[in-house]
């Protein structure tokens, strides 16, 4: 869920509040069994952040590496997510149309649609959808891995641990893995 300090953050950043101070920093390391996570910050403390991620990773038995140490393993892409039963569209129909409008790629799964696209087409296709009436339950540009770690279910609870902790530290604002869920 999204952080309620991130949102009152970017309500104070509207109104012009002083909040040129925060930094946008990027963390890459390791989680259990050698997932790979990317946790992107923003604050207005870069020692305090750095601190607080590092001292979730070592408690989870995980490790922070230096920037660019697993980023090479993901790309940026913009993921639009559809429930198929909120869908107007047909699946082919939906997959016609998210490709005909620039879209990289599209999967159907059990409960819902998912188109990807290069970063720089996102606002397009996820406008030319919007326009169709579609609604989305998810879209925004992300980090998706290019490989994925299995976990058993003791490194899968390690691993949920972990993301949690990083999602309750008030400057993340995003958290990124390679594990397979």
């Amino acid at each position: 869920g999204v952080n309620r300090e991130i949102i009152d953050r970017a309500i104070n950043k509207a109104k012009g509040g002083s909040d040129e101070n925060y930094d946008f920093i990027r963390y890459e390391g390791y989680g259990p069994n050698g997932v790979a996570l990317i946790v992107e910050a923003s604050t207005d403390n870069r020692n305090r952040t750095a601190a607080d991620v590092r001292h979730v990773f070592d408690k989870a038995g995980g490790n922070l590496g230096t920037t660019g140490c697993v980023s090479y393993m993901f790309s940026q892409k913009g993921v639009i997510v559809i429930e198929k039963e909120n869908c107007k569209l047909s699946e082919e129909e939906l997959m016609m149309q998210a490709l005909e409008f620039g879209a990289e790629d599209f999967e159907a799964d059990e409960d819902v649609y998912e188109i990807t696209t290069a970063p720089s087409d996102f606002s397009s296709v996820r406008e030319q959808l919007e326009n169709l009436g579609l609604e989305f339950l998810e879209a925004s540009v992300q980090m998706v891995p290019s490989t994925t770690v299995a976990l058993d279910e003791h490194g899968a609870e390690k691993m949920n641990r972990l993301i949690d902790n990083l999602n309750d530290l008030d400057d993340v604002m995003n958290v990124y893995h390679n594990w397979e869920e």
